[in-house]
């Protein structure tokens, strides 16, 4: 399968990317990746009203992207031909036609900006998009922080969609949860999951052509967040509870039949 990858310029985008490349059913034209300039740390720490244990939080989410993936992308050779461009630049008409040009089988997008180009209707059904959050439960940003702040980590996961004009609006292709183990905070979570939902992204490029249609989720009162909704208040509501034990009481009590419905494919080979 021939794809073009949409995505940023992070650790953990470059692991997610070098992954997919290392697939022998899956080969990557090119990649485009946007900068960093709008990354959480750049915000939080070029913003003077951020409280000690927001910036705190930050460093430790960065210390977890080294500890997860920089071993693996220091070995790992970049074959995706990386493109190296400017937040929100993925819709300059330059780098449409330049994604055109290559003809690929499938855009794959984690991470970028919102696409407001062409793309949309040159690609359509053949867009993908993962969006670290359990659609349409979470929506917006921050959306696998929430849950834990709200005391649902159940509610943290991925969601594969196709990909369309509205913000995580597309219909939802699969979606997976997290593994917990004692011990976890935010990051540890966070990023397990970045883990997992790579290899089901391989899995499901792969497994394109047998795609099922599936059952929707429906939530009539959903959570939209805002990336000024993170302040001072919510990071300490997070680490109380996870000081509280928030994740141990999950692991003994956990009931999956009783958790909100979210959509599994058929057509994926391994489920």
């Amino acid at each position: 399968m021939k794809v073009i990858i949409l995505t940023g310029d992070e650790i953990r985008h470059q692991y997610f990317r070098k992954i997919l490349t290392l697939h022998p059913e899956i080969k990557v034209l090119a990649s485009y990746c946007e900068g960093t300039e709008k990354s959480l740390e750049n915000i939080t720490f070029q913003n003077q009203d951020s409280s000690e244990l927001e910036r705190q939080h930050v460093k430790a989410r960065t210390q977890s992207e080294n500890d997860f993936f920089s071993f693996a992308n220091s070995f790992i050779e970049d074959t995706t031909e990386p493109v190296k461009i400017k937040k929100n630049d993925i819709n300059n008409d330059k780098i449409v036609s330049e994604i055109e040009s290559h003809n690929p089988d499938l855009l794959v997008c984690y991470g970028s900006s919102i696409i407001k180009s062409t793309l949309l209707t040159t690609y359509k059904d053949r867009f993908l998009n993962v969006h670290l959050g359990l659609s349409p439960y979470y929506r917006g940003s921050g959306t696998n922080v929430w849950p834990l702040i709200n005391w649902e980590p159940y509610m943290v996961g991925a969601t594969y969609m196709h990909i369309d004009a509205g913000i995580d609006t597309g219909e939802i292709i699969h979606q997976i949860r997290p593994d917990f183990f004692v011990g976890d905070n935010p990051h540890t979570i966070g990023n397990r999951l970045i883990k997992k939902m790579t290899d089901v992204y391989c899995e499901i490029i792969c497994s394109f052509r047998n795609l099922t249609k599936e059952t929707q989720p429906i939530a009539d009162e959903g959570y939209f967040y805002l990336e000024k909704d993170f302040d001072t208040k919510a990071c300490e509501r997070l680490y109380d509870n996870f000081s509280k034990g928030m994740i141990e009481q999950y692991l003994t009590n956990t009931n999956e039949d009783s958790f909100p419905y979210i959509v599994t494919n058929k057509g994926l080979r391994q489920g």
